[in-house]
């Protein structure tokens, strides 16, 4: 906040005050006293009449004119009162930064200790390792000259230590290849995927059922499957996928997923990663696509039969995922709503979706920065441009107040002094909308890496959350209910278009639409009370 201070007069400025500006406020001098009188008594008598009188000041004279004298009182009390208030903002805009400033203190501060904790960590075990490695050394070391003793025919092992010594160095360095892994507790991971493993337990871990887990493992095997080595047995599909969906689904930090399933922190991540691109590339084609004709004319049948409105495809909605501050157009990223609902600074990438009546989702659009308007991510997209080509004729989208009316998207009445129809309009079309803001409420209860930021680089979280996308589908298909303690809050502000009506036709149509629904009897009331 830039504070504006207040300019005190100088001595130059105190010559603008002199007796021709304000004749009332001239000083009165002896010289001035005496002269005065001189023209009150006619101009007669000389100067020294009067001479016991010099430097006298008739005080009981009253001055001619005090309206000026208090037109400058007040406009100091002004510039005063002016001032103070300058002051107070100055000190609430100081306050803000001190509480932006702490904010921001204590999150680096968590940082930096988690930071620590993960360094700490890694140098523990790399110590085990390390001292590990040097005892299988040493028993591998002791084997070798064993047996080298034994051949020899050595019967008193006096030749043993002898033996040790010369073994090779290259002998020992095989030897030491073959134990670089370390050894890490697979418990938790065994007991889950044990089949006496509870099933409700299951579902609290990985947001699925078993049998929905099953499916997924079967549909990636053969993609993400990996060969044994003569160094180490190859991670089996089950631990892949398991690794990637609990991380999805608690939104841990990769050192917890690697004490609970055994592995090291980097194949956690690379894990992950992994399996992510998989789901989007083999799942997405699969369980995430747009309807064609014959699907297309049922969902629209469904929301007619729900809603009373024709013709819609699709409830569409815009949401924002917490992101890393990038290194690069940080501005860009930067989430100004959600800054200053959070009180602290906020980052986040875009992802709009559209669901059908089940909540499901046929279209998304992932990864646009989160300083975006929805109407400009929607002129992004692959729906906008399918729309473009002609594909979307006799199809209503039905959106928030933050996209434009247009000649395939509905959207509701956004300006004042609504009639009842129009009243009845936006009831409806609200009741639409609910259905994409449901869908986007399971998808980040039960995939709690979209609630917070986390360490998946920029460019690779659009794998990451389109297979979040893709495994909602799979869930919603497979009815999987979600945990009723699972809650979350879905929050994302909408900003009305500049320019929010685009098409003429869209008017009338919308137009007709609201009248049709009020006299039609399939509007609701609830505007009324």
């Amino acid at each position: 906040m830039e504070i504006s201070s207040f300019s005190f007069l100088t001595s130059e400025d105190y010559s603008h005050f002199n007796s021709s500006s304000y004749p009332e406020l001239e000083m009165v001098t002896p010289t001035t006293n005496k002269r005065r009188r001189r023209d009150d008594n006619g101009g007669s008598g000389d100067g020294n009449e009067n001479d016991g009188d010099d430097g006298k000041v008739d005080l009981k004279k009253p001055i001619a004119d005090t309206a000026t004298l208090k037109e400058i009182l007040a406009s100091l009390f002004m510039l005063e009162e002016e001032e103070k208030q300058d002051r107070e903002d100055w000190w609430l805009s100081s306050l803000q930064e001190k509480d932006l400033l702490e904010a921001n203190l204590k999150q680096s501060a968590e940082t930096m200790k988690h930071f620590y904790e993960e360094l700490q960590l890694d140098r523990s075990e790399a110590q085990e390792a390390d001292m590990s490695r040097k005892k299988h050394a040493r028993l591998a070391d002791t084997a070798l000259a064993a047996t080298l003793a034994s051949e020899n025919g050595s019967e008193n092992g006096e030749n043993l230590e002898a033996a040790e010594q010369k073994v090779p160095a290259a002998g020992r360095a095989v030897q030491q290849r073959r134990l670089w892994v370390k050894d890490r507790s697979k418990d938790w991971w065994e007991r889950c995927s044990s089949p006496d493993y509870p099933e409700e337990d299951f579902k609290r871990d990985f947001r699925m059922s078993k049998a929905t887990f099953d499916v997924i493992c079967e549909e990636l095997d053969s993609v993400i499957t990996k060969k044994d080595t003569m160094l180490r047995a190859a991670i089996p599909v089950r631990q892949r996928v398991a690794v990637c969906i609990w991380r999805l689904a608690t939104g841990e930090p990769l050192r917890l997923v690697s004490k609970r399933f055994g592995l090291g922190i980097s194949t956690c991540h690379k894990l992950v990663l992994e399996v992510s691109i998989a789901m989007k590339n083999v799942l997405m084609p699969k369980f995430l696509q747009w309807p064609d004709e014959e699907k297309m004319k049922r969902i629209k049948e469904e929301f007619k039969a729900m809603y009373g409105i024709p013709n819609v495809g699709g409830s569409m909605y815009t949401t924002h995922v917490p992101i890393i501050a990038p290194k690069t157009s940080v501005t860009a990223y930067f989430n100004k709503r959600h800054t200053e609902r959070n009180q602290k600074t906020s980052y986040t990438i875009t992802v709009q979706g559209v669901v059908d009546t089940k909540g499901m989702f046929t279209d998304v659009c992932i990864g646009w920065p989160g300083s975006m308007a929805d109407d400009k991510v929607l002129e992004q997209s692959a729906l906008h441009r399918r729309a473009n080509k002609g594909l979307l004729k006799d199809v209503w989208i039905v959106g928030t107040s933050g996209f434009p009316l247009m000649d395939w998207l509905l959207v509701p009445y956004t300006h004042q002094n609504l009639t009842w129809a129009q009243h009845a309009f936006n009831e409806k079309i609200g009741e639409v909308q609910n259905v994409a803001k449901q869908a986007f409420t399971k998808l980040k209860t039960r995939w709690g890496c979209l609630q917070k930021r986390t360490e998946v680089k920029l460019q690779d979280l659009p794998s990451v959350v389109g297979a979040c996308c893709v495994l909602h589908n799979i869930c919603e298909m497979r009815n999987d209910e979600l945990d009723p303690e699972l809650k979350f809050e879905l929050f994302d502000d909408e900003m009305v278009p500049e320019k929010g009506l685009r098409s003429a036709s869209a008017i009338k149509a919308r137009d007709h639409i609201a009248h049709n629904l009020l006299h039609h009897g399939l509007a609701g009331t609830s505007f009324l009370y």
